[in-house]
């Protein structure tokens, strides 16, 4: 019995990190080293987003990416090119892989997650 009970744990356990933690299936995560590379040479063939709110993204922004808030995401993806690959930023990485759910989900196919968020770029 005991057996049983340690076995459907690691399983509850193993379904919520799929679910919370690791990206989406075809979302990739990028450093910031290579975000950063990426940026200065390919700046014009991607789509920057920052997915803060907007008193965030004003205080502090890197320049080249747009703002547009998780909270507005659905309502406001249409303003993205989905040929573009898409390269999500937050403070720290957990709103942009919730974006890239999110997006996932409405069908765009290159989504690029920025592992650290702004706290790693420096």
């Amino acid at each position: 019995m005991q057996t049983a009970i340690t076995i459907g744990m690691i399983l509850i356990a193993l379904f919520w990190i799929s679910r919370t933690i690791l990206p989406p299936k075809g979302v990739t995560t990028v450093s910031i080293e290579a975000a950063k590379h990426d940026l200065e040479n390919n700046a014009l063939s991607k789509h920057w987003v920052d997915v803060r709110t907007p008193s965030e993204f004003k205080r502090n922004h890197i320049k080249g990416f747009t703002n547009i808030p998780l909270q507005s995401l659905q309502q406001q993806a249409n303003q993205l090119d989905p040929s573009k690959e898409l390269i999500l930023i937050c403070q720290s990485g957990s709103r942009s892989m919730a974006a890239a759910k999110i997006l996932k989900k409405l069908g765009y196919p290159h989504i690029t997650n920025v592992k650290g968020g702004l706290n790693a770029w420096k």
